[in-house]
């Protein structure tokens, strides 16, 4: 499910170094110009050429990059998780920039080593001119760069950032931490390009266009937000395949049966507005639970193509029973009260966090079992296709926060998990798929949505829903 870097949408290999070691003599040449000038060597007339062509410079990887592929199916919105055209453009002019940078300072120092006996001749001032000039037109070409990546990379995150700014002023430290995040951003926009790419082959296959609409439900504790979308680029990427994709829009935190009912009106709704007459359903975590419930109580079954339950507790989580045992009443009541009055803030009209809690406990799920539809209560599901996924973390340091931090808490009660949900809790459905990690990072609960927007060297998230969909697609639904 690895991605292989496809560099079609670069310029020649030949052009890009080409440019970028002209470039950088050009920068170079405008960060030694003081000294030459003040001799006489360099003409006034050659200085001023060199202001428009250093202002070139600063531009021209941008330029280069215009053939960067557009995804199919328009412009991203501000608010898309998925990288735009001209956000990928300006991924790749900042890491040219900081090539630039590095060549052009690499050409400074040794000029001004060189230029060194000017110390000893009296001109100790003309050389401390210099240097100034030098740092400050490579301190442009130097943010030029940091100021893209910054701003327009996803896979940087926070940790890198923040490595970054407090290397920034270390010598030796500086330039590991530089060209580490210069390795990033680059991969970064290799894997972004292929993808677009590869959905702009198969655009005309429409491999995702299925008979019915894709719904996709949350789980617990996250909203459906237009400006923070819970299944991260997973759905531009279904929507560049020809899938049409509705939300759940059920609450963040509400018992296992309240949720049903939201998601079966939702499901009407859905139905009735685009006579669509079914929907194929994918859930993840709580909400494969609060989809079952809706299908075995509400009378919505006939709506339903099919179930996919993503990281579902279907057995529930025997360490949520110890935390509540262990938690006292007041502090419960003090977290369940700052939760519900936040999410009412957010959009929710009745949260119930401790409702929420109770119904992902194994005894709740037990209690729960004679109300879900599924093995048990095979009735209702007669006709439509269910299947499930999990996934495993091999260790705490696979997930990011907080999940690497409540691994080693359910591999002890629950066994080896997702960071939340254990092995033995994910299966439902004729079939079920377990995803083991190849290396040491495993895939977490939060990787099976996008949560990061972390591209896996291991997994492919958006190729895999991808392949889910497409699975539906030729089953007919």
């Amino acid at each position: 499910m690895s991605l292989k870097p496809n560099h079609t949408y670069e310029p020649s290999r030949a052009v890009l170094y080409t440019v970028r070691v002209l470039s950088a003599l050009t920068v170079a040449l405008g960060a030694v110009c003081f000294v030459p000038m003040k001799d006489g060597v360099l003409p006034v007339a050659i200085l001023y050429g060199l202001i428009p062509l250093y202002l070139l410079c600063n531009a021209l990887p941008f330029i280069l990059y215009r053939t960067i592929p557009k995804p199919f199916g328009g412009k991203r919105s501000f608010f898309s998780p998925s990288h735009s055209r001209y956000t990928l453009r300006s991924c790749a002019h900042g890491v040219e920039m900081l090539h630039i940078f590095l060549l052009a300072t690499g050409i400074s120092v040794v000029y001004h080593l060189i230029r060194l006996p000017l110390l000893w001749t009296g001109r100790w001032v003309d050389l401390l001119i210099s240097a100034a000039i030098a740092i400050g037109v490579l301190a442009v070409v130097f943010w030029n760069g940091m100021v893209c990546l910054y701003v327009f990379s996803v896979q940087l995150g926070i940790r890198w950032r923040v490595i970054g700014a407090l290397c920034g002023l270390i010598p030796v430290a500086q330039l590991i931490a530089l060209r580490r995040i210069m390795k990033v951003v680059d991969a970064e926009v290799d894997v972004e390009c292929t993808r677009i790419l590869r959905n702009n082959a198969r655009r005309e296959e429409r491999v995702c266009a299925t008979k019915y609409p894709i719904l996709l439900v949350h789980g617990v504790f996250f909203r459906d937000f237009k400006a923070l979308n819970y299944w991260g680029r997973i759905p531009d990427d279904l929507a560049a395949n020809g899938a049409t994709i509705f939300y759940g829009h059920q609450h963040s935190a509400a018992a296992v049966a309240d949720c049903g009912a939201e998601l079966a009106q939702r499901i009407r709704e859905i139905v009735a507005e685009t006579g669509c007459e079914k929907v194929n359903v994918i859930a993840h975590s709580k909400g494969g639970l609060d989809m079952r419930y809706a299908l075995q109580n509400y009378g919505i079954a006939p709506m339903v193509a099919s179930l996919t339950t993503v990281n579902t507790p279907h057995k529930g989580c025997i360490f949520v029973d110890f935390m509540l045992k262990t938690f006292s009443d007041p502090v419960k009541d003090k977290i369940a009260d700052t939760y519900n009055k936040a999410a009412k803030k957010l959009g929710d009209p009745n949260p119930d966090f401790m409702a929420a809690i109770r119904d992902l406990t194994a005894t709740g799920c037990a209690a729960l079992e004679p109300h879900l539809a599924g093995e048990s209560n095979p009735e209702p599901l007669e006709g439509i296709y269910c299947r499930s996924v999990g996934s495993l973390m091999p260790r705490a340091r696979g997930g990011r926060f907080p999940l690497n931090l409540a691994y080693p808490i359910v591999r002890f009660f629950d066994g080896p998990n997702d960071g939340l949900v254990s092995e033995t809790s994910f299966s439902f459905g004729e079939k079920y798929t377990l995803l083991t990690p190849t290396g040491t990072r495993g895939i977490s609960h939060g990787d099976m949505i996008d949560l990061n927007r972390e591209n896996i060297e291991e997994f492919d998230v958006r190729e895999f829903y991808v392949g889910l969909v497409e699975e539906l697609k030729n089953r007919g639904l």
